[in-house]
């Protein structure tokens, strides 16, 4: 499987693709936003393509032919406005699955936020990110494409565990990146996760794949 990586730069997503391409099970296709940021992908033997979610859907369209699922993993990150979550969490989001659909994508795999599936959970302080994760989440519920959403607490940059907790309505927790890319690259395999959403924790019990069978 030849896996879209969108945000690859990011966090999430650098480790998404450096875990992918280590497994040697499928092949990802990091998509960045800056020339300077191909060649650390080049270098793990990644596809790379260079995209700008700003930009149009056909752009993004070209990149994701030939590829067999997107890891949506990009963000406007904390120091942005909200007008750059809107225009990348939200509409990025929403451009990447129409993308999807219009190159035959059928798998599309979604990072969104804890709890932002409920209105009641979300963020006072930061109401326009969980308002743009919500309703990116919603685009891909009703796009028809094999989906699956997500959900992770508190980010950290801790070293990963490799156990999580994955469940519909948690309390919020934090959990390490690097367990989220865990999570991302196991579901790719686990069909019992298509068409669901979830929340995501650290957790001491469950390792990532049977935390996916239980989500």
């Amino acid at each position: 499987m030849k896996v879209l990586v969108v945000g690859a730069n990011g966090q999430i997503g650098k480790q998404v693709v450096e875990k992918i391409q280590k497994e040697g099970k499928h092949t990802a296709k990091a998509v960045v936003r800056k020339e300077e940021q191909l060649s650390q992908f080049q270098d793990l033997g990644a596809e790379t393509a260079l995209v700008d979610l700003e930009g149009s859907i056909d752009d993004i369209a070209e990149a994701a032919k030939g590829t067999d699922a997107v890891i949506f993993a990009a963000g406007s990150g904390g120091h942005t406005g909200a007008d750059k979550t809107i225009l990348i969490d939200l509409d990025g989001a929403i451009k990447t699955v129409e993308a999807a659909k219009q190159a035959g994508v059928k798998r599309f795999l979604m990072v969104s936020a804890i709890g932002v599936h409920r209105r009641e959970n979300w963020s006072s302080e930061i109401q326009h990110y969980s308002a743009a994760k919500h309703y990116a989440d919603v685009w891909l519920e009703n796009s028809g494409l094999d989906y699956t959403i997500v959900r992770p607490g508190g980010l950290t940059n801790d070293e990963g565990t490799g156990k999580v907790v994955a469940g519909k309505d948690l309390d919020r927790g934090y959990i390490p990146r690097e367990d989220v890319a865990n999570t991302l690259v196991a579901a790719l395999d686990e069909e019992s996760v298509i068409n669901k959403g979830f929340d995501l924790v650290s957790g001491e019990r469950s390792a990532v794949e049977e935390a996916l069978k239980e989500a």
